[in-house]
């Protein structure tokens, strides 16, 4: 039970903020999204859900999250942080009954504009 409290330390290095995310299925451009918390990362394909997330591995730099959202799916991230503010995402799983696998690249590109 200790690791599903945990938070991966790898993402321990990263700020919230304005993310860009290159390589989301069916974007053609890199998408840009403010970002609090950047564990959402973790569930980049269920990021609108809230889901119980466990920290599977974690090595420094790198950490495997599992995570499931009951009906909607469930997946497994492998996050590694190149710098602070550059991440490398292989996310895999299932979304509404459909397969999903792809790599993503995130990169902080600023702070979120205030409301």
């Amino acid at each position: 039970m200790l690791a599903a409290a945990a938070d991966p330390s790898a993402l321990s290095q990263t700020a919230g903020g304005l993310w860009e995310v290159s390589g989301a299925p069916g974007a053609s451009q890199p998408v840009r999204q403010c970002i609090a918390d950047t564990r959402v990362l973790a569930q980049f394909e269920h990021r609108r859900q809230s889901c119980p997330r466990t920290v599977v591995s974690d090595s420094g730099a790198t950490s495997v999250i599992e995570y499931n959202c009951g009906a909607v799916g469930f997946g497994r991230s492998r996050i590694t942080v190149i710098t602070p503010r550059s991440l490398r995402i292989q996310t895999q799983g299932i979304a509404n009954g459909f397969p999903f696998d792809y790599v993503i690249q995130a990169r902080r590109v600023g702070n979120c504009l205030a409301h």
